[in-house]
């Protein structure tokens, strides 16, 4: 097959969805949602193992809490949570002081202070170790995880992989404002999954 130029983009390498969570100071919970997600080695100083690195772009109140707090939850975005993640993705917490009327089943994390999501397969809770500035309103964090809860069926390797990845169901998103499964099924553009919150 011949290739041809093309625009600089990354629709065909998407990444998964998660939902950044972080205590406010009035102790409620707040989550965003992000996609700029990858993983690497990394030393703490005290050991080396999994890290996260984490691109949060513009000014946000999820970007501010993770500065001032240092750590941060991921949690990852199944199909069933897409209506609410949407919801999240597509209002400001700086413009909307009552985005959050609109909840999870919010959990404690186990090792680190921040809330985590009962409805998502996998949760990481993360600590800051470095953030780079790398343009106008883009920031990277690289973190490391030290803790991750995940379901018990998807831990269960009697079951082939594929299996245990289709029930973690996790959303994808490509460069052209849409949702889609790991098969590549269409679950629509930016902002109409939330609408399945006001129908429910």
């Amino acid at each position: 097959m011949a290739k041809i130029p093309g625009k600089i983009g990354n629709d065909f390498c998407p990444q998964s969805l998660f939902l950044y969570g972080n205590w406010k100071e009035d102790g409620t919970p707040n989550f965003g949602l992000f996609c700029w997600f990858s993983y690497a080695h990394v030393s703490d100083g005290e050991g080396e193992g999994l890290g996260v690195i984490a691109c949060i772009g513009e000014d946000k109140l999820t970007k501010d809490l993770v500065r001032k707090t240092g750590v941060f939850s991921a949690n990852l975005v199944s199909e069933k949570l897409l209506p609410l993640a949407d919801y999240y993705g597509t209002t400001s917490g700086r413009e909307t002081p009552d985005k959050m009327k609109l909840l999870p089943t919010v959990e404690r994390g186990r090792v680190l202070p921040v809330p985590t999501i009962a409805e998502s397969p996998v949760s990481f809770e993360l600590k800051v170790l470095r953030e780079h500035h790398l343009a106008e309103a883009s920031d990277l964090f690289v973190c490391k995880v030290c803790n991750v809860m995940i379901e018990e069926k998807l831990r269960d390797q009697s079951v082939p992989f594929a299996e245990r990845l289709r029930l973690a169901a996790p959303v994808i998103a490509p460069g052209e404002s849409e949702y889609y499964t790991l098969n590549s099924r269409s679950l629509g553009k930016w902002g109409e999954p939330r609408k399945k919150l006001q129908e429910g």
